[in-house]
This record gives C-alpha cells, structure tokens and sequence, in this order.
C-alpha cells in the first residue's frame, strides 16, 4: 500500500458547510467533491461532531435550551432588539399517512419540519434555535410548547404567526393584519 497525501482543512469545511446549507443526498456531495457516496457519508460521520465543537469552542452556536436562553442572553447588549421567527424546511415526504399528514405544512404546500428561531436585530446573530417539529404545527403552538425563558430588557418582534403569544419582555412588536379591500 502507498502512503496518502493528507487532504487539506479547506475542502473538508467546504464540504461540511455545503452540506449543511442544503442538506443534499449523500451521492450528490460524492459527486460535487469527487468521491463515492460511502466516503461522503463517512466525512459527514467524521467532520460534524468536529464542527459542532469548534461553533460551540467560539460561543457562535444558538441556544437550544428554551429554560437556559435568558440567563444566556442577559448580559448580551445586542440582545435588546431581537427578533422571533418560525422557519420550515423541506424534508422527504413520509412514507405513512399519519406522518404525512403531521408533516404537510398547509402554507408550504409541501412537507415541511419546523423550529423557532430568535435573531438579534443588529447583529443578526441566531440566539436560540428550538427543537424540531412536524411542519402542521402553527408558530404559536411550537412556541408555547417550547416555554421560552426570556431575557427582561429584550424587545421582541414577532410576525402574526405568534398573535396571542405574550412573554413577559420589556416591549412586544407586531404588526397588525392588513385589510385587503375585495371588489
């Protein structure tokens, strides 16, 4: 057997964050790095936990313990003026029923899985990024079920997907619903 020229950092952490961001078959990254789809899915198994710990080493990776996110967050100034979000990602449609229908997001029109995100508005810095949840869940719903602990000097915008979603923070936003005029 011949020695191997180590592969560089570089196309490792292209490889992990392509993957990452759209999350494609495992055969597909094989392609686009130039490897079957076993090395692919062994880089996967190998570079994630890698990535995880260097977000977490940096202190960059969102809350994800909804108890833990305002003692986090009370000492943050950016935190102030944050925003809160439901976000749905496309997934396989599920193969049973019952599943297909808990995943089918009305919305979408696709089968959807579901989180909670709250961003700092200056810094656009994801602070808390909840559990998942079967895209049929409404916002609001996902957000009570969650039972965030929040921050007091925080003013948090929410969109209408959270109306009668009240926290106790300093200052609530949310726009109205528009009256769209029919003829």
């Amino acid at each position: 057997m011949g020695a191997t020229t180590p592969i560089p950092i570089e196309p490792k952490l292209l490889f992990a964050l392509v993957y990452q961001k759209s999350y494609p078959l495992q055969s597909v990254m094989g392609e686009l790095f130039g490897m079957g789809q076993s090395q692919a899915n062994e880089w996967i198994h190998c570079l994630f936990p890698i990535l995880k710990q260097a977000l977490d080493d940096m202190k960059v990776t969102p809350e994800r313990d909804p108890k833990k996110f305002g003692t986090k967050e009370k000492n943050r100034k950016d935190a102030a003026d944050s925003i809160m979000d439901g976000t749905e990602r496309r997934r396989q449609r599920p193969k049973n029923a019952e599943k297909q229908a808990l995943h089918y997001s009305g919305k979408k029109k696709i089968h959807t899985d579901k989180n909670i995100v709250i961003a700092t508005a200056k810094k656009r810095r994801v602070s808390y990024l909840s559990q998942t949840y079967p895209g049929k869940m409404h916002d609001k719903k996902v957000a009570d079920s969650e039972k965030i602990s929040y921050p007091k000097h925080i003013a948090l915008h929410k969109d209408t997907g959270f109306q009668g979603y009240e926290p106790k923070v300093r200052k609530l936003y949310q726009p109205k619903k528009s009256c769209t005029r029919r003829n």
